[in-house]
């Protein structure tokens, strides 16, 4: 169930057994976090959710019975989905912003941004991947395009209230590698600090901007001309 104590615990759907045992190593060493099931089909990872009530499911876009877009459908509201997959397409991102899901991943973004997305989707947030987001934002302000093209609510124009309180060099140098698509661990590998010093300075970035997440940030900075 959503929201619940103890440990984040976490179902993966991947008909690829090697990706399903590499996302439980990195996930079930986080001290927050539990994998309580691992399935190999869509169908199977309905069915799981619905007997486990797990807080996020982590599903694969290409797999047998059910594709992570239907499952991300049928659990809407039941739990949080999140959409990891290898194939880059412009539709299944929007597919799966329509249909609820809490955060859309590419599987080589890496471990870090995996379990950032969770813990996101666990407050609330949406995590996309930054190559994603950055090829979604040029569409979004290319001239004459229509920023909900193809996108339900959720893959619209990033909410965003405005700045509220001017960034530091230091913020804005942070907000434009994120709209460069850059990940916290590398910022903080170019700016020679800490990721967790980058998460910091996002906090603020977003606080001062009004933004939900990076992808508002990054949406911020591309409507200042970049």
């Amino acid at each position: 169930m959503i929201g619940s104590t103890g440990p984040i615990r976490i179902l993966v759907a991947d008909d690829q057994a090697d990706v399903r045992t590499a996302f439980r190593m990195i996930l079930d060493v986080q001290p927050d976090m539990s994998v309580v099931a691992e399935v190999a089909d869509g169908a199977s990872a309905v069915e799981e959710a619905r007997r486990l009530r797990p807080d996020v499911v982590l599903a694969d876009i290409r797999m047998p019975r059910l594709d992570g877009l239907e499952v991300t459908r049928q659990l809407a509201g039941e739990c949080k989905v999140i959409v990891v997959t290898t194939f880059d397409l412009d539709e299944y991102v929007h597919t799966a912003l329509r249909h609820g899901a809490a955060g859309f991943l590419l599987k080589r973004s890496g471990p870090v941004l995996l379990i950032e997305a969770v813990r996101a989707a666990m407050a609330g947030d949406t995590l996309i991947s930054p190559q994603v987001t950055v090829r979604l934002l040029r569409h979004m302000t290319a001239p004459g395009s229509d920023r909900t093209a193809g996108a339900g609510p959720s893959a619209a124009a990033p909410q965003i209230a405005g700045l509220i309180e001017e960034l530091t060099a230091r913020e804005r140098e942070i907000a434009e590698q994120v709209a460069d698509g850059a990940t916290n661990a590398e910022i903080g590998a170019g700016l020679f600090i800490s990721p967790g010093t980058v998460k910091n300075h996002l906090a603020n970035v977003q606080r001062k901007l009004g933004a939900r997440n990076r992808v508002g940030i990054a949406a911020w900075v591309w409507e200042q001309g970049r």
